[in-house]
């Protein structure tokens, strides 16, 4: 379990596969486990691993982004069966911020990310606004961007349907 910087705000990550790991993260949060979280990953490429069918359009969603996003996608596999939404769908951001995505290059896995926080509480956007209950509750705090303290915005959400409908859940 680690607390790290992302592309957007600090975020609480872990293994994306591994359900155990996922159930802790939820713990930390004192978040219920019907409420999914995303995952990060740094290549595109991997999503077919973790999607059965990636829209056409979700790819060029994904080069056209000039902020960081995130697709929430039907049919995802391959990943903690307690980190998927009742409905199938799981949400994914392909990291381009230095940091996270050679996290998860090295990793080779998708990486949970779900903001620092304890649910219900608004998401800390730098390191010193995290609560020290979070940070004492992770098994490892990066220390890369403590000292930052500029203000990070979360990920625009968009949801894609297998049908090609999308959704904008957050601008």
């Amino acid at each position: 379990m680690i607390l790290y910087p992302t592309d957007t705000v600090w975020g609480i990550g872990c293994d994306a596969t591994n359900e155990d790991a996922v159930k802790r993260v939820y713990e930390i949060k004192k978040r219920d486990n019907s409420k999914s979280m995303l995952v990060l990953m740094e290549n595109p490429a991997n999503l077919q691993n973790y999607i059965e069918d990636v829209p056409d359009i979700a790819w060029d969603l994904i080069d056209l982004a000039d902020k960081p996003l995130t697709i929430i996608y039907d049919g995802a596999r391959n990943l903690a069966v307690n980190l998927i939404a009742e409905d199938g769908s799981i949400g994914i951001r392909i990291t381009s911020e230095l940091f996270s995505a050679e996290l998860c290059k090295q990793f080779r896995k998708p990486i949970v990310s779900t903001s620092a926080n304890l649910s219900g509480e608004a998401a800390p956007s730098n390191f010193r606004e995290i609560r020290e209950e979070v940070k004492n509750a992770v098994d490892y705090v990066v220390t890369y961007r403590q000292k930052d303290n500029s203000r990070a915005q979360p990920s625009g959400i968009v949801k894609m349907s297998k049908n090609g409908t999308i959704s904008i859940i957050r601008k």
